[in-house]
C-alpha cells in the first residue's frame, strides 16, 4: 500500500489555500477578509507594541491635567473665584514661593495640602495665621467633613495659582509646631476668595461651628 508523503517533511502546513500554506513555511499569517494581506509576527509584534506604548503614553499624560480641571470645576462650583493666568500677572515681587500641591497621604508629605487653612511647602509644616478652615481629620458632622474637602480643594487651587508670599506675623510658631504664616500674592491673602465662598473664615472672627 502506498504511503502518503507528509507534507510536513519540508516544512509545509497543509490548507485548501496553497498560498496560505507557503505563508505559514515562511512565517507569515494570512489575515482572511476583503483586500487581506499577509502580515509577519515581527510586524503582528511591532503593531501591538506600538498599541501598548501609545496606551501606557495617553494614561500617564491626563492624570494630572484631569486633576487639576476637577480641582477648577470643583472650585467653581462653590462660587470660588479660580485664579489663573491673572494671578501671575498679579504676582509682586516678593512672591517667590512656588511648588505644585496637591492632598497630602502617607507620612512623607513634602509639598501638599493638609486641608483648608494647613499646608505643608518643601518638608515644613505652615498653618494659615489668617484663616480658619473646617475640620477633615475630626469633623464634628457630614456638613463640616463635605465643607473641609472643599476648603481643601479649594486651597489647592489657589497655591498652585502662581507665585506666593509666605509672611510673619508676630509669632513664628503655634503649640503645635506649624509655622505662622499668612499666604498672599500681589500683596492679598489667598484666602480672600475662600472666605468669599464660605468655605474658609478669617482667624478670629469667632468660634463658629461648621455644622
Amino acid at each position: 500500500m502506498a504511503r502518503k508523503r507528509s507534507t510536513h517533511r519540508r516544512g509545509w502546513h497543509a490548507a485548501n489555500d496553497g498560498d496560505h500554506g507557503r505563508g505559514r513555511a515562511r512565517g507569515w499569517r494570512m489575515i482572511r477578509g476583503a483586500g487581506s494581506m499577509p502580515v509577519s509576527w515581527g510586524e503582528l509584534r511591532l503593531v501591538v507594541l506600538g498599541g501598548i506604548l501609545a496606551g501606557l503614553s495617553i494614561a500617564a499624560v491626563p492624570d494630572k491635567w484631569l486633576r487639576g480641571r476637577a480641582l477648577a470645576e470643583g472650585a467653581a462650583e462653590i462660587g470660588l473665584a479660580v485664579p489663573g493666568a491673572a494671578a501671575e500677572a498679579g504676582a509682586g515681587a516678593g512672591d517667590v514661593a512656588h511648588a505644585r500641591f496637591d492632598r497630602c497621604s502617607g507620612p512623607v508629605r513634602v509639598n501638599c495640602v493638609v486641608d483648608g487653612d494647613t499646608f505643608w511647602m518643601d518638608g515644613e509644616k505652615i498653618r494659615i495665621a489668617d484663616l480658619n478652615a473646617p475640620e477633615i481629620s475630626s469633623p464634628k458632622c457630614a456638613s463640616e467633613a463635605r465643607l473641609g474637602a472643599r476648603a481643601t480643594d479649594a486651597l489647592i487651587v489657589q497655591l498652585n495659582a502662581g507665585p506666593f508670599a509666605l509672611e510673619s506675623i508676630d509669632r513664628d510658631e503655634d503649640r503645635y509646631g506649624r509655622k505662622l504664616r499668612r499666604v498672599t500674592r500681589g500683596g492679598e491673602s489667598v484666602g480672600e476668595a475662600m472666605v468669599g465662598a464660605g468655605v474658609a473664615r478669617w482667624y478670629g472672627a469667632g468660634r463658629r461651628g461648621w455644622c
